[in-house]
């Protein structure tokens, strides 16, 4: 594993309140999509239940679902995804007592003294120097191109701009973007670039607003609609490249959810939202680095299914999470929302994919 990822450390279960920890208990599901009362929600960290004598850890887990005993392994299910009978985690108290114990230190550094109690700019603002994580972001990116799995998570502002529509199709190239996340929004007006050379209807290096641009995106969908799939699409020759373009050449999954307001939709969209949900978990489960760029929903929603460490190879490493906007309001209601792990970025988003993409290479 790379020299930069720290390394973990897992619970001392010889200790005391560790080793004589009841088990853990596991009452039936009453019915389909129904956890029993007293279930234990899970986290965004390490979670371990203590069974048969052994604590097993919850290898695939999320936050606010509930950690199921199938066989010898704990199985972490959304509440929809319950079956009537399932063996469900019961315990409200994470630190061994009901058998249950969460782990929010395993990356720490072992006996790190403590940092002072007072010091200034420890927040995450416009103010902050952002120069180291850009290094580590790039370094980061080189290691996973061959030994993890980048996720990308992407609002429209990305294609908005000429330079880092491009830039992120070079970090497609590149086989830095393993998996690709986003809504109508992003896929619709990148295709729009590609098939007009304009967004919302303005060019996409000008930003001149052009006459009945406004029509663009519509267009867009319509000509799409009309092939039958973006895929179908592309090789008509209609677009030569920007974003969409590039994953469908190389095969990179991207799994479009729509929402309320979605025009259209084009045809590849998720409109209904359980299963757009279940089409994201399956690339979240295999995630060792997610960037989320200029959309908060989705940003938030993939936050939800992220926890802050992946088994790989059973071993436990940690799982980079960044979420990259120009609003502050954006990055810290995602940290609002349960995402403590995450590594934020208050920029606009359009230069960050620039340097990304200039840096990697």
């Amino acid at each position: 594993m790379a020299v930069f990822f720290p390394n973990y450390h897992a619970p001392d279960f010889t200790a005391s309140r560790l080793r004589s920890a009841p088990e853990a208990r596991f009452l039936p599901a009453p019915r389909d999509g129904v956890a029993p009362e007293g279930y234990h929600a899970t986290t965004i960290f390490p979670e371990y239940f203590h069974v048969g004598g052994q604590w097993l850890l919850a290898e695939e887990s999320r936050m606010d679902c509930v950690a199921v005993l199938a066989g010898e392994r704990i199985e972490v299910k959304e509440f929809r995804n319950l079956k009537a009978g399932d063996r469900v985690a019961v315990g409200r108290t994470e630190n061994g007592s009901q058998g249950i114990y969460v782990h929010p230190d395993g990356f720490s550094p072992a006996g790190a003294e403590s940092k002072e109690t007072f010091s200034f700019r420890q927040g995450r603002s416009r103010e902050t120097a952002y120069s180291k994580d850009y290094d580590f972001i790039y370094e980061l990116l080189r290691y996973e191109k061959d030994h993890g799995h980048i996720l990308w998570v992407m609002g429209p502002a990305c294609a908005f701009d000429a330079d880092s529509r491009a830039a992120f199709a070079a970090l497609v190239r590149g086989g830095y973007v393993h998996s690709l996340l986003a809504g109508n929004a992003l896929a619709t007006h990148d295709l729009e670039a590609g098939y007009l050379h304009t967004a919302l209807g303005q060019d996409i290096y000008t930003q001149e607003s052009l006459p009945n641009g406004h029509y663009h995106h519509i267009d867009t969908i319509n000509a799409v609609r009309l092939a039958g799939s973006t895929a179908a699409f592309i090789e008509s020759g209609a677009v030569k490249d920007g974003i969409i373009y590039e994953c469908v050449k190389k095969g990179i999954p991207y799994v479009l959810v729509g929402s309320i307001r979605d025009d259209g939709p084009l045809p590849d969209v998720y409109d209904n939202v359980y299963q757009g949900q279940d089409a994201m978990r399956e690339q979240v489960r295999k995630a060792t680095t997610v960037i989320c760029m200029a959309s908060t929903l989705h940003t938030i929603a993939t936050g939800n299914m992220t926890p802050s460490y992946r088994v790989v190879n059973g071993v436990v490493r940690p799982l980079y999470f960044y979420s990259v906007d120009i609003s502050e309001f954006a990055v810290n209601k995602l940290r609002d929302r349960g995402s403590l792990a995450v590594r934020t970025l208050v920029t606009n988003v359009q230069d960050f994919v620039v340097n990304i993409s200039r840096g990697v290479e």
